[in-house]
């Protein structure tokens, strides 16, 4: 057995992420609140990024970026990096074959043009600032502020803090009593009569232990009048929860009028009495683009308010222009300048591509916009992946936390993609749509014989809407919505 040396030869490629391809990729997927988090943190970490106060780019060879630059940057690496972006006439960093080889001169006499398509209109629909709420007061807050207004003593104000506390989203005491005279030293009595106090802030029904309390002291404090409502509440809520108004009306000997007028009064009480002021239920959505109809069109806008526009100081500019920078300056200014274009031109791609990928969804589910949401066609990311020629991955990145301000409100650019539900002779169907139907169907049926699952399967199956009982209950229980036996109301 010899043992030999062979020398051979073989072509391969090999994907490397270089940092601005990493870069590029990371800017794609952040929300438009992080966006402008990073852009303020590199503002802050790179000297020569600033705000643009409208001026001017100069020429690159002012900045020291000469002919001679150019050629020392084409020589670095050669390795192919992937396209986040389709291939137009104007080519983006991540697609060049050297991750250093810039057009510079092609870069600063862009940076004042936009390269996507506008379009202004008189009656263009503006953001209402009077809707814009800069800070929010949640329900511990709320509670508080009155704790600290009412005629407590100080040892009751801390008790009142720690029993506010231990309230969940709901408003519900979710601990002891006993545990909190234990902490603070003091009689059960004592809590229970800061406790009492409390349940009558606002909202009315706080700080309660369980759904029959919290009911209790709104009808109290309400002063409601009719007895069988207070009745109904302490003895009879599973019944309630039920809706089974025959064993009500058994048990206390009412009429089964007098006992639907009862439940119409219960059901308007609060059982989530803190749900309203809670601050992690309130969401503020500043879309990223706008869908506006002018004629018989849509027309897309980037969202570009708030979104700071960078450019290069030109205090460092002048410097390496006029020779004032020592070589090792130099170079760091060279170094920096050449990280702030890289960002810049990473979220220009970014604004761009979220502007094809929304163009694209529009053209898709142009019946949606006509007609709402029982129009919605079926659309994957294969899709508009291969109508923007990118890739798939891309089109995740992009329609992640992204949202729309469009003519039937405002939509994570997500939701336009579902998958569909074959019709027999008919094109397929949106799982969103059928939802609508089922939502539909539902709110418009009859109160006294409501529909029940299978019900809803035969009525779908008319509209050609092959679906599983089963398939029902689960989006019925998405959406929220009862079954049919608590759906159902006696008839009076």
């Amino acid at each position: 057995m010899a043992l030999e040396l062979r020398q051979n030869l073989k072509l391969t490629q090999q994907l490397v992420m270089t940092p601005q391809l990493q870069q590029a990729i990371k800017l794609l997927q952040l929300s438009r609140i992080e966006l402008i988090d990073t852009i303020n943190q590199e503002m802050e970490t790179n000297p020569v990024l600033e705000e643009s106060t409208g001026e001017e780019f100069p020429a690159p060879e002012e900045c020291g970026y000469g002919e001679a630059d150019r050629k020392e940057n084409s020589t670095a690496d050669n390795e192919t990096q992937p396209s986040l972006a389709s291939s137009d006439d104007e080519k983006t960093p991540w697609e060049d074959k050297a991750v250093e080889e810039i057009d510079w001169k092609q870069v600063w006499e862009d940076d004042n043009r936009s390269v996507l398509p506008s379009y202004s209109f008189e009656h263009k629909e503006e953001a209402n600032f009077d809707n814009v709420l800069t800070h929010s007061t949640d329900l511990s807050d709320h509670l508080t502020w009155q704790l600290q207004m009412s005629r407590l003593t100080d040892r009751e104000r801390h008790i009142g803090c720690l029993i506010i506390g231990n309230l969940d989203q709901s408003g519900y005491l979710k601990t002891e009593v006993e545990e909190i005279a234990e902490e603070v030293g003091c009689s059960v009595q004592e809590v229970d009569e800061v406790l009492k106090t409390i349940q009558f802030f606002d909202p009315v029904g706080v700080a309660s232990r369980d759904l029959r309390e919290c009911l209790l002291i709104q009808i109290e404090h309400l002063e409601i009048e009719d007895p069988l409502v207070k009745i109904l509440v302490n003895d009879h809520m599973p019944e309630i929860e039920r809706h089974n108004y025959q064993a009500m009306a058994k048990a206390t000997g009412h009429s089964m009028e007098e006992i639907a007028h009862a439940i119409e009064i219960i059901t308007e009480l609060d059982p989530r009495p803190g749900q309203s002021l809670n601050a992690d239920q309130v969401q503020y959505i500043i879309p990223d683009i706008y869908v506006y109809k002018v004629d018989d069109e849509y027309v897309v806008t980037l969202n570009d308010e708030g979104l700071p526009r960078l450019t290069v100081s030109r205090f460092y500019r002048d410097s390496i222009r006029n020779g004032l920078a020592s070589t090792d300056a130099k170079e760091f200014i060279q170094d920096k300048i050449k990280s702030a274009l890289w960002l810049m031109r990473s979220i220009h791609q970014r604004q761009k591509t979220i502007f094809k990928v929304t163009q694209s969804i529009v053209k898709f589910q142009r019946e949606f916009f006509d007609k709402g949401v029982s129009y919605l066609k079926p659309l994957v990311l294969r899709d508009v992946a291969e109508d923007v020629d990118m890739h798939e991955s891309t089109i995740s990145r992009v329609t992640t936390n992204k949202y729309v301000h469009t003519p039937r409100g405002i939509f994570e650019l997500k939701f336009f993609f579902n998958a569909g539900l074959r019709r027999d002779g008919a094109s397929d169907v949106a799982t969103h749509s059928v939802k609508e139907k089922i939502r539909h169907l539902i709110q418009t049926e009859n109160v006294h014989r409501p529909y029940s699952d299978k019900q809803v399967v035969e009525i779908l199956a008319k509209d050609n809407i092959r679906i599983a009982r089963r398939t029902v209950a689960k989006y019925r229980n998405l959406m929220g919505i009862l079954p049919s036996s608590r759906r159902k109301r006696p008839k009076i």
